[in-house]
């Protein structure tokens, strides 16, 4: 995923109007707030129950969460543990939602949500034993129990794409469909940044804060060697833009540009990695680099 080493990444967010509250009856805890804004959790005496308990507060009308599919949720984290209960996590105090790739969760919260709705919400009391290989929170123990609160934003299987036409720039050319074809020329790259929305979407514009679900591939001109690419996998990904998030070429070429589009852009190093390169993907100081980007949606 394209990145700037300062700043961590972050996924896109679509508000839906939905439940106002919901009472968890098997594990005596009630849950205020609207679909897609800050719940408060409010806990029964006593310390948290045994094994992993899900229940669904509100069920959305959406697609159905696939089991490799990225969700894209607001979510907020509880310590369970009889006390103050306290909140360790959540996306609502970074400003965007996160993406969830299901398959790569820990196996209490991917269960939790697994053919689940887009548009429901889910409170997940999840157990250390449901969390084997996941990385906690800060100030989170390795035998403390933690309460999720998740409202399910989206959606998006593997192989999402947009249904694009193909086109050049400076001499890079990119075949229509999915995946696109990526040929850079050998010749000496242009010294400036350049952009081309080879095709225009329907959707919103996307915005500076926003969190952006994209299929993307790289590659490094002078080698005319794809450096990276979602479309491998299938799987997109998400990150947030127009905060410093991800290289600056990045952010001059997708903020405003609505969704269903597909980008070609020409990143010099001022527009990408700096005089440091990106080593762990074979990037140096003076690589000139190449991206076509989907932009499936933006939250």
């Amino acid at each position: 995923m394209p990145h700037r080493r300062t700043a961590a990444l972050l996924p896109v967010l679509l508000l839906l109007a939905g439940c106002s509250g919901g009472a968890a009856r098997e594990l005596g805890m009630t849950v205020d707030g609207p679909f897609g804004a800050r719940p408060t959790i409010t806990f029964a005496g006593g310390g948290p129950a045994a094994g992993l308990k899900v229940e669904e507060l509100a069920t959305g009308d959406g697609a159905r969460l696939g089991a490799d599919d990225t969700a894209i949720v607001q979510y907020t984290a509880h310590v369970w543990d009889g006390g103050d209960n306290r909140l360790v996590d959540s996306t609502f105090d970074r400003g965007t939602p996160a993406a969830f790739p299901l398959g790569e969760l820990p196996p209490g919260l991917d269960g939790a949500l697994r053919g689940r709705r887009v548009g429901s919400r889910v409170l997940a009391a999840v157990p250390p034993d449901q969390r084997r290989g996941a990385r906690l929170p800060p100030g989170v123990g390795p035998d403390d129990e933690l309460v999720y609160v998740v409202d399910i934003l989206g959606a998006h299987p593997k192989g999402a794409s947009v249904e694009a036409g193909g086109g050049s720039l400076a001499g890079v050319r990119v075949t229509a469909g999915a995946p696109p074809g990526l040929e850079v020329p050998a010749t000496a790259p242009p010294a400036a940044f350049e952009v081309k929305v080879l095709s225009r979407g329907e959707g919103r514009g996307t915005r500076a804060g926003q969190l952006v679900v994209a299929q993307y591939e790289g590659a490094i001109w002078s080698r005319r060697r794809v450096f990276e690419a979602t479309w491998a996998s299938g799987r997109p990904k998400a990150f947030r833009i127009g905060d410093g998030g991800v290289p600056k070429g990045w952010e001059a070429a997708l903020v405003g540009v609505p969704a269903g589009s597909r980008v070609l852009m020409v990143v010099p190093p001022s527009y990408g990695y700096g005089p440091a390169g990106d080593p762990a993907h074979g990037i140096t100081g003076t690589d000139t680099l190449v991206y076509v980007v989907d932009v499936i949606a933006a939250y």
